[in-house]
């Protein structure tokens, strides 16, 4: 059905602006559609696969016939004051749509499927039949790297090709095989957990105990180097000398920062932090570092004066186990040469994510025998921004001229049209090792592009999807929606909050509206309805360029003139007289947000109080990943659903609220839809994935697309290994939105995504 009837006006699909979908939709959302033939109440069904149309909410089987529409219907008359007028239009009704509903495309794949070896008996050896004989079967690249234990090996491991079970099964033969000491064989992995299952795992395997395993040194980096200081400078390396939390480094850094006058609430304090763990883990110390601009001369001075204040406490942070271990081994040869000796095998997971501090620590000890096998993708290397640095695998013959390749590229996860795709998108990074991914099974889905009007759609478009297939018998657990960033989940987090659908997000996922420069703008409209909310105020005062210590004085004016907190700020005494006036003008506009529409309020709070100056002047050259104007865009976005300031205050208050609660529940509940990142949805999987957000400035991120322009090429490579990433994900389904306008704007789909429109026109 494609008519409707809202406000007693005939709504037709064909006949409205694009952009008004939306609305729609939230129009029957709220019970406001009603059929024009039974008068029965309906909704529009935006989804994916369909065309839009109108469906009976009591009854969606329902099929009313279309009513006839004349093409040049009689106005409707009126009678008001007297007068006999036509009846003006509703706003949602157009007399020609302004852009059409873009059907779903299939990637379709154009290379068969060849039967290749997958996993196979390998019955010509002994310990591989008893393992095929308990489950373990290898196909035979998987068998090469089990049994070749002795020199310099590297294990490109691509995506979905069963890299646990070769460096669990590769540990298990040199126990029980080569009779090998287990206290000589370091296993390192990126995180405890996966430590921990390879464990478990083991103690499933043929002739393995119990005993033998828990002599492996395992652990991640840290936690293995962390013990050797421990055993020899444990009086300096003590646990309480250890600054666990963020904050306690924060609280460091914003001692130094007072120092150089920085404002807590205009410097990115977070991002100094992780930079200065950027240039600690590539071993720069804050003598060698040479900033590139203001903001990292400003950091390297916090980092300076950090690393003083940890030296005379007598303190350390994680990225001190690390560096403290190389300086130990380095500086005493003598203990280097027993742990040398020590250890004799080294098996390394997740390689293209090492750091320059542990390739040297790796390099160090693994000196004398040089038997390291080093296990990883490089086209599956996206922490660049935490030191990670894919040169050491693509390099590694260098440092281990001797070393043997082996490839598995049988993926045992994905479909073949989804291993398909992912291949022709990867295969147009210029630097990375040469390798195709080879599927085991088709599962007659192609991936799919659809495209949605802006974020607001893609949401909807999307959960409406997964309630349909849950409907059909699929469970929440089913599905994964991933993102470039947090801040592109707003709009799916707010639909997913609003569905009775369980879903989880990361635990350090933070509401947007708890976003820095979202909060201060919400402050304007807080202060404007509540001039007595001295929260809001504090928190609007950075923008208007004034310190946190005139606070007391607008306290003290708003006793002695027996005014509103608002109000005294207009008459804060400064030593500028223009600015001055300019706080007073501030005031006048603040108090006028008030009577304004949410949206018309943010674009007067950016342009007439100055906000996008304080933008420009905070320096957003300090967050790449996360720019603040795009946060503002963001906001304006979500401000059109709004008809007044206290309905979006009320929703974001309800959403920061929303957030904590989910945190809280999906630790209950396994069965729930997961909203994650790309870079945290590495290592998992997941039946059905949607991919939110590919276009231009998203995923490629725009600080990509500017180092592209300037010639540097490293920044894009990242970000289509990033997207490869999350198409492996998939195993059956891969759904990837193209939204065709982003924060208000017209957007440009992914680059990454020509490869794959090339292939549906083969």
């Amino acid at each position: 059905m494609k008519t409707a009837m809202h406000q007693n006006q005939r709504v037709v699909l064909e006949q409205i602006a694009r952009e008004q979908f939306q609305l729609l939709y939230i129009h029957g959302k709220n019970g406001e559609l009603y059929c024009p033939v039974c008068n029965e109440k309906v909704r529009l069904f935006l989804g994916i696969h369909e065309e839009p149309y109108f469906y009976h909410i009591k009854s969606p089987e329902q099929k009313c016939p279309e009513p006839i529409i004349k093409e040049n219907p009689e106005p409707v008359i009126v009678e008001r004051n007297g007068f006999r007028i036509p009846q003006g239009r509703t706003i949602i009704e157009t007399t020609k749509n302004t852009g059409l509903f873009r059907p779903a495309k299939a990637i379709e794949c154009s290379i068969p499927l060849k039967k290749n070896e997958g996993l196979q008996h390998l019955e010509h050896d002994s310990y591989l039949k008893d393992l095929s004989a308990n489950g373990v079967i290898l196909d035979k690249s998987q068998a090469t790297a089990v049994m070749e234990t002795e020199g310099a090996l590297l294990v490109l491991a691509g995506a979905g090709s069963g890299k646990t079970r070769v460096l669990t099964a590769r540990t298990a033969y040199m126990l029980d095989v080569k009779k090998i000491d287990p206290r000589t064989i370091m296993l390192v992995t990126f995180t405890s957990k996966a430590a921990g299952e390879m464990k478990t795992r083991l103690l499933s395997y043929p002739q393995m105990k119990k005993e033998q395993i828990s002599k492996l040194v395992t652990g991640t980096f840290h936690s293995i180097f962390y013990r050797i200081l421990m055993f020899h400078e444990g009086n300096n390396w003590s646990s309480e000398r250890l600054l666990k939390k963020e904050w306690q480094r924060d609280k460091i850094l914003k001692e130094a920062g007072r120092e150089i006058d920085l404002s807590e609430k205009e410097f990115a304090y977070d991002l100094a932090l992780q930079q200065i763990g950027f240039w600690k883990n590539s071993l720069l110390f804050p003598h060698q570092v040479k900033p590139e601009s203001d903001w990292e001369e400003k950091t390297a001075y916090l980092y300076k004066r950090y690393e003083e204040y940890k030296t005379q406490k007598g303190l350390f942070d994680f990225d001190d186990m690390l560096i403290g271990c190389y300086q130990l081994l380095s500086s005493t040869p003598s203990l280097l040469e027993l742990y040398q000796n020590r250890f004799q095998y080294f098996l390394i997971d997740e390689f293209q994510d090492i750091n320059k501090v542990q390739y040297e620590l790796i390099k160090l000890l693994s000196d004398k025998y040089k038997n390291v096998c080093a296990v990883g993708d490089d086209d599956q290397a996206i922490y660049s921004f935490r030191g990670s640095d894919p040169s050491y695998l693509l390099a590694f013959e260098k440092d281990f001229p001797n070393a043997k390749l082996v490839s598995l590229e049988q993926n045992y996860r994905s479909s073949h049209e989804i291993v398909s795709a992912a291949n022709e998108m990867i295969s147009k990074n210029k630097v990375r090792r040469i390798k195709r991914m080879k599927a085991q099974y088709e599962s007659g889905t192609s991936p799919i592009l659809f495209f949605p009007y802006d974020e607001e759609e893609e949401a909807t478009m999307i959960v409406t999807d997964i309630q349909e297939k849950i409907v059909q018998g699929a469970k929440p657990s089913d599905f994964a929606i991933l993102f470039r960033t947090n801040a592109g989940s707003r709009a799916v987090f707010e639909r997913l909050a609003s569905s009775n659908l369980p879903f989880k997000i990361d635990l350090d996922s933070e509401s947007f509206y708890e976003r820095r420069i979202v909060k201060s703008v919400l402050s304007f409209l807080k202060i404007s309805l509540d001039e007595e909310d001295i929260q809001a105020l504090s928190d609007i005062l950075p923008i208007l360029f004034l310190s946190q210590t005139v606070l007391k004085d607008i306290k003290a004016e708003s006793i002695l003139k027996d005014c509103t907190c608002l109000e005294a700020l207009s008459h804060l005494k400064t030593k500028h007289t223009f600015q001055e006036k300019k706080v007073k003008k501030a005031v006048q506009l603040i108090r006028s947000l008030k009577f304004s529409s949410p949206l018309k309020s943010i674009e007067s709070i950016e342009k007439d109080l100055g906000f996008l100056d304080f933008l420009k002047k905070r320096g957003t050259e300090s967050n790449q990943q996360e720019k603040g104007s795009d946060d503002l865009k963001d906001l304006k976005v979500a401000a059109k659903s709004f008809t007044s300031n206290q309905a979006l205050l009320s929703h974001a208050e309800h959403m920061s609220a929303m957030n904590k609660e989910i945190k809280n529940l999906s630790k209950h509940f396994p069965e729930t839809i997961s909203l994650s990142t790309i870079h945290r949805a590495k290592g998992l999987e997941y039946k059905n994935v949607y991919i939110i957000g590919t276009v231009d400035g998203s995923l490629p991120h725009d600080y990509a697309l500017d180092s592209s322009r300037n010639g540097d090429f490293a920044a894009l490579e990242e970000e289509r290994r990033l997207f490869y990433v999350a198409m492996t994900r998939a195993k059956n389904e891969l759904l990837i939105s193209v939204p065709q306008h982003r924060r208000g704007k017209k957007a440009h789909p992914s680059r990454f995504l020509s490869p794959l429109i090339k292939i549906k026109k083969k």
